[in-house]
């Protein structure tokens, strides 16, 4: 299994008075990356076309995250997706939050959240389950957890 990993700076508007990420905004940042992951596979606008064309959507109908170490405005969040399971209507997304090391830190990066997020696959045009498409399988194949 390799994860796909995406890289954004931690802003202002992510922190709180105490100078720290937000907890929500952990999940702002697993929706960042799981946008990125359509754009990076299959183009710029994928995400939208999914739900504009062909009418498949992704609703959260789960999610839980467990936070180890803080994340700091300035600093860099590097976010590894992965999937814990494909199911017959639904995808559960595997979402760890590092801090990225600075450069000659030897240490590497430091995990700061571990998260998951079930999403149901939708026909948005009767909002109803659907099985995941063969493409979007064949399409996130590699990112599946042993």
């Amino acid at each position: 299994m390799t994860a796909f990993t995406f890289a954004t700076p931690v802003r202002f508007a992510d922190v709180d008075h105490a100078g720290i990420v937000y907890y929500p905004r952990y999940f702002h940042l697993f929706h960042l990356a799981f946008e990125e992951l359509w754009r990076t596979r299959i183009g710029a606008r994928a995400y939208a076309d999914l739900i504009d064309r062909e009418r498949i959507g992704f609703p959260a109908v789960h999610a839980a995250c467990d936070f180890q170490a803080p994340l700091r405005f300035g600093d860099t969040a590097e976010i590894d997706l992965g999937v814990a399971t494909i199911g017959t209507k639904s995808i559960t997304f595997h979402y760890r939050v590092y801090r990225g090391a600075e450069p000659g830190d030897a240490q590497g990066r430091t995990l700061c959240a571990d998260g998951k997020v079930v999403c149901a696959v939708v026909d948005l045009a009767r909002f109803v389950g659907v099985p995941v498409p063969d493409h979007i399988r064949t399409l996130i194949a590699d990112l599946v957890e042993a």
